[in-house]
């Protein structure tokens, strides 16, 4: 009832159970339908998982530079997955141009909040030089 009144916490969580069958039927399109509804409503973790829906082609049809634009909204608002996935973007050049540099910066931002992908990313730029001076300590 909270997701039919706008909550976008609820429409998140709505969209979570649907797409898992969490006490109701699964249903993917349906799933997506509250995800965005929740993202357009600026909630971090909804814009998150259509960034993942996106980038893997998981329900809709795979689309890269859709996948960034969720992606760095969430990342935007301090969501440590999307930072990291963001910098992992701009690493690859998947939606985006590639620019190692980047990449850097969203991999520390999501790094300082203990995001262990991220930690490991920002580790193996130092260790091959990519976007940041060259340090294998």
């Amino acid at each position: 009832e909270s997701a039919e009144h706008g909550h976008a916490e609820a429409q998140y969580s709505l969209g979570w159970c649907r797409r898992r069958g969490r006490g109701v039927v699964r249903d993917v399109e349906e799933a997506l339908r509250w995800y965005r509804i929740s993202a357009e409503q600026g909630h971090a973790e909804a814009q998150y998982d259509l960034g993942m829906c996106y980038e893997h082609g998981d329900v809709v049809e795979q689309d890269e530079a859709e996948a960034v634009r969720w992606y760095r909204m969430s990342a935007e608002q301090g969501h440590a997955g999307a930072q990291c996935n963001l910098g992992y973007c701009y690493q690859c050049g998947i939606g985006v141009d590639q620019d190692e540099a980047e990449a850097v910066r969203w991999f520390r931002m999501s790094a300082e909040q203990g995001n262990a992908m991220a930690l490991y990313n920002l580790g193996c730029s130092y260790q091959r030089g990519d976007g940041v001076e060259k340090d294998e300590r």
